[in-house]
């Protein structure tokens, strides 16, 4: 704790939340719908496809503790119902939506170390739902799920195993999972596909570079990461590259400098050509 102190003095509110005080409600989607407009507009022409996050039910619930509905479940069915309007806003505009959900893994560590590991998994399944329920009537191809088991630099030495959490994770209605596999502690989790491997209906964005350190990543081992996961899913097209988790998950406390970032950018788009070449034969764009 001194040592963060040391490096962001100044305290984020994810350590100073607000509380839920009262009957939840969307006051105003228009921040929102401006916040659209302007990414559309700054993007147009640049990317093939283009998605924008929004928080899962779950870990707005473990970050803004509830001290109105008195049960978590009745906390959980309440930010679903309003986070709705957040979501389908962001699918009507076109773009993909990504459900960010850390509570998936890291409230393992976070909110829920009173319970065992199926416990956990229990809740897990729980907070799936709630995603469920905010992004229905949402074609399941146009929304993906990051799970994370949070973004800071740890020893993380107590996380739980991603197979342990996969399937509960299957259970969400999205078109792909984003996770991490850059992470020293969990790279070599690819092995939990050959345990539940993933359903057809699936796509697998893994991270390939990760997002607490300044090191760059060589374009031969973002190739040889990508690689790993198309052998884990069994299948070349299933196969997105992405990144660990998010560069900037907090304002003024960025864990990677503004150049590096650009520069594990560049080189995920380096690697995935050296990938593509090798399991094509050719660039794939």
């Amino acid at each position: 704790v001194a040592s963060l102190m040391r490096r962001f003095p100044h305290v984020s509110k994810q350590q100073n939340a607000p509380e839920c005080q009262s009957e939840l409600k969307y006051l105003d989607i228009k921040p929102l719908e401006s916040e659209i407009a302007r990414f559309k507009k700054m993007s147009e022409g640049q990317f093939a496809e283009r998605f924008m996050t929004a928080p899962s039910p779950g870990i707005v619930s473990t970050t803004m503790l509830d001290g109105y509905y008195g049960s978590q479940d009745k906390y959980l069915s309440a930010l679903s119902r309003e986070l709705k309007h957040e979501y389908h806003a962001i699918a009507k505009a076109g773009l993909t939506l990504q459900i960010d959900a850390p509570d998936l893994a890291m409230d393992r560590t976070m909110m829920y170390r009173d319970l065992d590991d199926a416990g956990f998994v229990k809740a897990v399944e729980r907070h799936v739902q709630a995603i469920n329920e905010g992004i229905d009537g949402i074609a399941r191809d146009r929304v993906r799920l990051h799970v994370c088991y949070g973004n800071w630099e740890g020893p993380h030495i107590h996380d739980i195993p991603l197979v342990k959490i996969l399937p509960a994770l299957y259970q969400a209605k999205v078109g792909a999972l984003s996770i991490e596999f850059s992470n020293p502690r969990h790279a070599h989790e690819y092995a939990a596909f050959k345990t539940h491997p993933l359903p057809k209906d699936m796509l697998l964005i893994p991270g390939v570079v990760e997002t607490t350190s300044n090191f760059v990543e060589h374009p031969e081992v973002v190739a040889r990461r990508i690689e790993d996961a198309v052998r884990a899913v069994g299948e070349r097209e299933r196969v997105i590259a992405g990144t660990d988790c998010g560069f900037g998950t907090f304002t003024n406390r960025e864990w990677v400098i503004e150049p590096a970032v650009w520069l594990k950018l560049r080189a995920i788009r380096e690697g995935a050509d050296i990938a593509s070449r090798r399991l094509w034969g050719k660039k794939v764009a």
